[in-house]
């Protein structure tokens, strides 16, 4: 549980005036956030990646018999709402 006077020196390190009453709700606030990483290191573990290494792999398949390019265009782009040549066309946003 954090106290009111840790509440204090973060807020001074901060450069935060805080009244009382926001103190105490700052506090209740922190204690939930805390407990929350708490419950997710809890969860994750203490293990680092370095430990855990030998249980994780590539998941990717190797390409050994890649398609033709092109073959796939198409289709890909008769399914867009709105095409320009060999490209779907979108919404200028800039």
């Amino acid at each position: 549980m954090i106290s009111l006077k840790e509440i204090e020196n973060l807020a001074a390190l901060s450069r935060i005036a805080l009244p009382p009453e926001e103190k105490e709700a700052l506090r209740k606030d922190m204690d939930a956030i805390l407990g929350y990483v708490e419950q997710v290191q809890k969860v994750s573990g203490n293990g680092s990646a370095e430990k855990k290494a030998g249980l994780l792999r590539n998941v990717m398949r190797e390409d050994a018999n890649p398609h033709e390019s092109g073959i796939h265009t198409e289709a890909l782009l008769s399914a867009a709402p709105k095409r320009e040549g060999n490209y779907i066309r979108v919404k200028k946003i800039l």
